[in-house]
């Protein structure tokens, strides 16, 4: 299975952006879906996440009501809706799948390949 994300560019303070991950390759039946990201100089970390079972979503406390993850399980695709974004959302934003937690990295099973967004004051 193959992620692929897309969606990131440059943009200015107060802009959206809608990011998108599509999985190629197999099914991802039973995998919650996720955004991490990674700003520069930091460790990546969670951003969104959302349950297959129930579609319950989980945001982190610096996007809550800022950011909207949704799935669409027919296309086999995840999103990213990005509102008002700050200079300090940018980075690189990758999309990842896990059977697992949100929080433990190490259980995804597959990542995407990352796509910068910068934002600019």
């Amino acid at each position: 299975v193959q992620l692929q994300a897309s969606g990131g560019g440059q943009v200015q303070a107060g802009s959206s952006l809608r990011l998108s991950c599509a999985a190629s390759g197999g099914t991802l039946d039973r995998y919650n879906w996720a955004w991490f990201r990674q700003r520069p100089g930091k460790e990546r970390t969670f951003v969104a996440g959302i349950l297959w079972r129930n579609s319950l979503r989980n945001y982190s406390d610096s996007v809550t009501g800022q950011f909207a993850i949704s799935r669409d399980n027919a296309k086999n695709t995840v999103s990213l809706q990005m509102n008002s974004l700050k200079p300090e959302d940018t980075a690189v934003y990758y999309c990842a799948v896990t059977r697992h937690s949100f929080y433990n990295q190490r259980s995804y099973a597959y990542w995407g390949q990352g796509t910068q967004v910068t934002v600019s004051s």
